[in-house]
């Protein structure tokens, strides 16, 4: 009796086990296929000159570089950053520690409405609230546009990164006789940081293949950064555009541009976890320098 139950609890669980394992492989099937059909699309088109040059014409001999498209992207991901990070965190902050009641409530389903409403109708708003009033497009309205999707993201990864810390850490600090605020920012902060910046890169991954806010804020241009109140270009914009035109120049140009942008997302995603995670180096003070 005791036998036949042990064998069927190991047949079921192998059973189960090659379920999962059969989830995992469909799961990232498709990410593989993405990504190797990038490289092999795109692979030809990467050199030097494609990678730092301002883009030509189409029969010119001029190629279609993305060298500014490069330098737009990671500058108005790194304005995003600057504008909805920290309001993000600030507000996670807020609903996992203070808010409590009806307010809270609200809030969080602010956030949750939020992080659904449609790209293109938040880059109208900045177009609304920004671009006309401005009377220009500017990185400042794009980044702009793109921290109205960030925020959200972070703000709830951050609210239950936070709430998975141990109460009994609050209360150690409590016992300690540090004020409220100062358990919050040198003990809860750190112990959750892991989490607080897996949503950060989150929200990083959407804005950089955002398309629709950039056309109704940066609109696009072909020359290196002059200004943040002038127009810039953006690898999704640049995509988005060689996508249009029926060449098979602008076509592999497309698809470089394409395996550069994940290539750039995958890259900040590595240097912030290493930076940030593996180092213990950055903003945030380490748990174990909290009490220092």
């Amino acid at each position: 009796m005791f036998q036949s139950n042990v064998r069927k609890r190991l047949a079921v669980n192998k059973a189960m086990t090659l379920v999962i394992i059969a989830c995992a492989a469909t799961a990232i099937t498709p990410l593989l296929w993405i990504l190797g059909t990038l490289f092999v699309g795109g692979a030809g088109a990467l050199s030097w000159e494609f990678l730092t040059a301002e883009p030509g014409a189409v029969g010119t001999g001029v190629p279609l570089a993305i060298g500014p498209a490069i330098q737009g992207t990671l500058i108005i991901i790194g304005l995003s950053g600057i504008l909805g990070i920290p309001v993000g965190v600030m507000a996670g902050v807020y609903l996992a520690e203070i808010g409590r009641g009806r307010l809270a409530a609200q809030v969080r389903f602010f956030m949750d409405v939020f992080m659904q409403v449609p790209s293109i109708v938040l880059g109208i708003f900045a177009f609304l609230a920004i671009v006309l009033l401005v009377g220009g497009f500017s990185l400042w309205a794009g980044a702009f546009a793109l921290s109205l999707i960030m925020f959200p993201i972070v703000a709830r990864s951050t609210e239950g990164a936070m709430r998975m810390v141990p109460w009994s850490l609050r209360e150690a600090g409590t016992a300690l006789g540090l004020r409220g605020w100062v358990v919050t920012l040198r003990v809860v902060l750190p112990a959750a940081k892991r989490g607080i910046i897996t949503g950060v890169l989150l929200s990083v991954s959407r804005v950089g293949g955002e398309t629709a806010p950039l056309i109704m804020t940066i609109l696009g241009s072909s020359q290196f950064f002059a200004g943040l109140s002038d127009p810039m270009d953006a690898l999704p914009l640049r995509i988005w555009r060689l996508s249009l035109q029926p060449y098979d120049e602008a076509r592999l140009a497309g698809w470089g541009a394409a395996l550069v942008l994940v290539l750039v997302i995958l890259a900040i995603h590595v240097g912030v976890r290493y930076w940030f995670v593996h180092r213990g180096k950055g903003l945030i003070a380490s748990p174990g320098r909290a009490g220092a």
